[in-house]
């Protein structure tokens, strides 16, 4: 079976694109969504013209930023009710309480490193507000984290499209899709790993 990843974003449009972005950025139940492939196979579609390079990274980076504002304003308002929340299939309350942990390592840093680590960039947003970060310093790293992550993953899939040969495409997109899938779980597996051996200790 062959799987048109490029013409699944092709369908999908900018808004489509857009969306998951803003959904995993700012919605609880966004986490799962693919954001960094998502980026990177859009930026790749994009160096076929088939979209516009630049048209896609600001509509996304607006809308990472502006999912990030409502996580915040989730957690400002919101966040100690999610601690009391019951588990349900699109909420797990470990991923609050393991991103909780992340902010207390990495303080401010979070807003821009969970960018880059899935289920984490979901959450973070929504410990800030729960932790009364100001705003103006909250928005300041989410402008950064938004920049860094938006423009980065999307211009790399886009330079790297123009550079390999178009009768190549097919052959390398979907490695390099699941390279970045695991590269990006990584981090969480990490995590899980060293909360193991903790817990046999």
């Amino acid at each position: 079976m062959h799987f048109d990843l490029p013409q699944l974003i092709k369908s999908l449009g900018y808004f489509g694109v857009w969306g998951i972005i803003f959904a995993e950025s700012g919605l609880l139940i966004g986490f799962f969504l693919p954001g960094d492939s998502l980026l990177f196979t859009a930026g790749f579609v994009a160096s076929q013209n088939l979209l516009n390079i630049w048209v896609l990274i600001i509509g996304a980076f607006i809308c990472a930023v502006l999912g990030d504002n409502v996580g915040y304003t989730t957690g400002h308002k919101f966040g100690r009710r999610l601690f009391q929340k019951e588990d349900s299939w699109l909420f797990h309350k470990k991923h609050l309480v393991k991103t909780q942990k992340f902010y207390q390592q990495h303080g401010k840093k979070t807003i821009v490193l969970a960018r880059f680590v899935p289920i984490v960039r979901t959450f973070a947003p929504i410990v800030a507000g729960l932790g009364a970060m100001h705003y103006r310093t909250f928005m300041f790293y989410n402008l950064i984290g938004g920049l860094f992550w938006t423009f980065g993953i999307t211009i790399l899939g886009f330079f790297l499209g123009k550079s390999l040969p178009a009768e190549q495409l097919d052959k390398y997109l979907l490695p390099i899709i699941g390279l970045i899938i695991v590269v990006s779980l990584l981090p969480s597996i990490a995590h899980l790993i060293q909360e193991s051996r903790a817990n046999r200790h």
